[in-house]
């Protein structure tokens, strides 16, 4: 992974800033050229010709001007506001900008060598449960969870990839297709792990098995996100329903619960980020704490890809949100898991 220099940062800052700059010339310069404009058309009024054979009054003092002299004039300053406007514009919107540059950069280093870091601890860990799942006989009664460990180990390791892929789109190659529904009844298969402890069912429905271009490990993330809001929402012995669809072409990924509705926030708000509904009481959810992440991941994830996570519907009877994607490939039949 070759990291992104803080020089493409800083190029990228001053693009920036010459947009903002070249914007807020084009309004100035519209601003001096209607006030040029105004004053011009004021002179022409205030010039009468019968007063140009008039001799002054004691005491009166008049001054004649050629028209076109002002108009030259007129237009020699308004061309030279405007470009100093605009060198000024750019300067200070350059030194406005450049604290969040700085702030871009630091940002994705942390996100790179965090990412970086956890990548050579979960390797060891693989290489462990790896060790000891070889050494345990078939019939013992602990090689299927320790399968499933290697399993969630695995995948951590796409996630940090993931994130080091984030941290950086210029190094990302196009991404394949990738099957939709193995992906997410993977992730579904792994929140019931949370789910089944409160007696909630997650049922998956899909009637079609599109790919999007997507990586797996993105589109797994995508889920477990959605799910999990579903179930911190969803009250004890319910169901969560996770659908896919296909809709022209895109792909439609529902996550539908029956709690009680979005409430104490603007249902538009909740993928922002830290932004947070107020916490469930026990007994009619799961209580855990958010951190109003998950779901502003998945929707800077859907719009990296050409796609957008919305909701659907909300009441008292429960919420669906939805998550679009563009397929990749044509659509093929699939068995529901």
């Amino acid at each position: 992974m070759t990291r992104r220099t803080d020089g493409d940062d800083a190029s990228a800052v001053r693009r920036a800033s010459r947009v903002v700059g070249l914007q807020i010339t084009i309004a100035s310069g519209a601003l001096v050229i209607a006030a040029i404009g105004v004053a011009f058309f004021f002179v022409l009024d205030q010039m009468r010709p019968s007063e140009l054979a008039e001799k002054p009054l004691p005491g009166e003092h008049k001054i004649y001007i050629d028209t076109t002299e002002a108009m030259i004039a007129f237009i020699v300053v308004g061309v030279l506001a405007v470009a100093v406007s605009g060198l000024l514009s750019i300067l200070i919107t350059r030194r406005a900008v450049a604290p969040l540059g700085r702030a871009l950069t630091m940002q994705r280093a942390f996100v790179q060598d965090a990412s970086h870091e956890l990548r050579t601890p979960l390797a060891v860990l693989d290489a462990r449960l790896q060790i000891l799942q070889r050494r345990l006989p078939p019939d013992d009664p602990s090689s299927p969870i320790v399968g499933e460990l290697r399993t969630d180990t695995r995948a951590l390791i796409d996630i940090v990839n993931d994130l080091l892929l984030a941290a950086d789109p210029s190094q990302d190659a196009p991404p394949q297709p990738t099957p939709v529904v193995p992906a997410v009844s993977r992730a579904v298969e792994a929140m019931r792990v949370l789910a089944e402890p409160r007696g909630i069912r997650v049922r998956l429905d899909a009637d079609a098995d599109p790919s999007v271009a997507v990586p797996t490990a993105s589109l797994q993330r995508c889920v477990t996100a959605l799910v999990d809001n579903a179930l911190a929402h969803a009250p004890d012995d319910s169901t969560v329903t996770v659908t896919v669809r296909t809709q022209g072409r895109r792909m439609i990924l529902s996550v539908a619960d029956t709690g009680p509705g979005i409430q104490g926030i603007d249902p538009q708000r909740i993928f922002d980020r830290f932004a947070r509904a107020p916490r469930p009481s026990a007994g009619e959810a799961g209580g855990r704490p958010s951190f109003g992440i998950g779901l502003a991941l998945v929707r800077e994830i859907a719009a990296r890809y050409g796609g957008n996570v919305d909701v659907a519907a909300t009441s008292d009877e429960g919420t669906v949100l939805e998550l679009s994607l563009p397929v990749a490939a044509q659509a093929s039949a699939a068995t529901p898991a």
